[in-house]
C-alpha cells in the first residue's frame, strides 16, 4: 500500500511596499515640473507683493537650517515605521538630543556634543523599543510617556549642571546651557558671490532662482551636509540592501517575514535605536547649529512635524526631504519676517486653493471642489482688505501649513501595513 506524499509549498515571501499604494508614483519629470511650478509661483508673489525676501538667500539659508532638524525627526520616523513602530517620542528623543548634545559640547569640542546628542536620543529609542517591541506596550502611550519623561528629566538636570559652579560663571541658568563653539560652515567660493549679484538685480524667475541656489550654498553648517549624505544612506540601505528588505518586511508583514527566518525582534530594535539616534542628531543641530546652546522647550514641536513630513512624503526619504524643506520654509517666514512675507503667501495660498477647486470640479467631486473655492474666496478677501497678518497666525504658520499640507495629501498616503500593530513572536503559528 503506498502512501501519497503531499508537499507543502514554502511560505510566501512577504509583500514590501515600494511605496505606490496602488496609485501611480510621481516620476522625477514630474517632480521637477511641480518645483519648477512652485518656483514660478514664488517669483510671481515677489513681484506681485514686493515682498523681496519670499525667495531671498537669506531666507532660503534660515529655511535650510530650520528643514534639517525636521527632515532628521521624520528620517528617524521612517526608519521606525518601516519595521512597523510608531515613534510618536521623537519629540522626546530631540529633547534629549539637545540636552546632552548642548551638555558635551560647551564643555569639550561641538563635533563630541553632536555624538552625545546622537547617544541621547539612542537611549530614547531604546526605551520606546524596550517598551513597545519587547512588553507589547502600545506605540502612542510608549511615546507620549518618553516625551513626557524626557521633558522632566531635561528640566530636572538642566538646573543641576547648568546653574553651578562653571557653567554658571560661563552663562548657564536652570533653563539654558552655556554657549559652545561653532560648527564649521562653508561656502562655495565665487559661486555664492555672483548668485548673489544676480539676486540683487530682482529679475523674474531668474533672480528668485540666484536667491534659492544662493541659499543653499552660503555659509552651509557641515552638520547639515552630513544630515544630507543621511537621507542618500537612507535610501540605498532601506531600499537598496537585503538588509533594508528585511527590515521593511518587519513592518509590511512580521509573521511571514518571520517564517522566512528574519528576526523580527532584533530589526524593530535596530531601527527604533537608529531613529532615536537621527531624533537626537536633530535635537543636537538645534542646539550646536541653530542657536549653539539648549533651551527649554527648543524642539518647540519639531519632532511631531517631522513626523508630518514623513507621512507628507509617504514614508519615503524624497518627498520626507520635500515635506521637510516646506515646513522648515514656513518656520523660517514667522521667525524672519514676522507679518509681511506671511502675507504676501496667502496670495499664493489662493492660487493653490483656486487650482484645487478647479481639479476637484474637473473629476466631478462637486462638494470638495466648492468648498475650495469658498476657501480661496475668504482668504482672497483677507488679503485684499489687509495689509499684514496677526502676530498670533504668524507664529502658528508652520502648524497651520503642517494640517494644510497633510489635508490635501492624505488621499495619495500608503502607509506600511503592519505599522503600529503588536506583535508577539510565533503569533503567525
Amino acid at each position: 500500500m503506498s502512501a501519497t506524499a503531499t508537499s507543502t509549498p514554502p511560505p510566501a515571501a512577504p509583500k514590501v511596499s515600494g511605496g505606490k499604494g496602488g496609485r501611480t508614483r510621481l516620476s522625477f519629470p514630474v517632480v521637477l515640473l511641480i518645483i519648477a511650478g512652485a518656483l514660478l509661483a514664488l517669483s510671481a508673489v515677489r513681484a506681485v507683493t514686493g515682498a523681496q525676501d519670499v525667495t531671498s538667500a537669506g531666507q532660503i539659508s534660515a529655511a535650510l537650517a530650520m528643514a534639517v532638524p525636521i527632515g532628521l525627526a521624520g528620517l528617524g520616523g521612517l526608519w521606525a515605521e518601516r519595521a512597523g513602530v510608531v515613534n510618536i517620542g521623537l519629540e522626546g528623543m530631540m529633547i534629549l538630543g539637545t540636552f546632552f548634545g548642548a551638555w558635551a559640547g560647551w564643555q569639550t569640542d561641538p563635533w563630541i556634543g553632536v555624538l552625545a546628542g546622537v547617544v541621547g536620543g539612542m537611549l530614547g529609542g531604546l526605551l520606546h523599543a524596550f517598551a513597545t517591541v519587547t512588553f507589547g506596550v502600545d506605540h502612542i502611550i510608549s511615546g507620549i510617556a518618553i516625551n513626557i519623561l524626557a521633558l522632566g528629566f531635561t528640566t530636572y538636570f538642566a538646573k543641576l549642571w547648568f546653574n553651578t559652579g562653571v557653567a554658571a560663571e560661563k552663562g548657564g541658568s536652570p533653563k539654558q546651557s552655556p554657549p559652545a563653539d561653532s560648527i564649521t560652515t562653508v561656502t562655495v567660493p565665487g559661486l555664492s558671490d555672483w548668485l548673489h549679484s544676480v539676486e540683487k538685480h530682482h529679475w523674474f524667475f531668474v533672480s528668485d532662482v540666484a536667491g534659492i541656489l544662493g541659499g543653499l550654498v552660503t555659509h552651509v553648517s557641515l552638520l547639515t551636509l552630513v544630515a544630507v549624505a543621511l537621507f542618500v544612506g537612507t535610501f540605498f540601505v532601506l531600499w537598496k540592501t537585503s538588509f533594508g528588505l528585511r527590515l521593511r518586511s518587519c513592518g509590511e508583514n512580521p509573521v511571514a517575514a518571520e517564517s522566512l527566518g528574519v528576526n523580527v525582534y532584533r530589526y524593530k530594535y535596530i531601527a527604533v535605536i537608529i531613529s532615536g539616534g537621527l531624533a537626537g542628531l536633530g535635537g543636537a543641530f538645534l542646539s550646536l547649529v541653530t542657536s549653539h546652546i539648549y533651551n527649554e522647550g527648543q524642539t518647540g514641536g519639531r519632532g511631531y512635524i517631522g513626523l508630518a513630513a514623513m507621512i507628507f512624503g509617504n514614508w519615503r526619504p524624497g518627498g520626507l526631504a520635500m515635506g521637510a524643506g516646506l515646513f522648515g520654509f514656513a518656520d523660517a517666514l514667522q521667525l524672519r519676517n514676522g507679518g509681511e512675507s506671511v502675507h504676501a503667501l496667502l496670495l499664493l495660498l489662493v492660487v493653490m486653493l483656486a487650482v484645487l477647486a478647479a481639479w476637484k470640479l474637473y473629476r466631478k467631486r462637486f462638494v470638495p471642489g466648492v468648498i475650495s473655492a469658498v476657501i480661496a474666496a475668504a482668504v482672497l478677501v483677507w488679503y485684499l482688505a489687509t495689509d499684514t497678518v496677526p502676530t498670533e497666525f504668524v507664529s502658528a504658520t508652520p502648524y497651520i501649513v503642517t494640517l494644510l499640507v497633510l489635508s490635501l495629501s492624505a488621499q495619495r498616503l500608503r502607509m506600511p501595513k503592519a505599522d503600529g500593530m503588536r506583535y508577539r513572536k510565533g503569533q503567525g503559528k
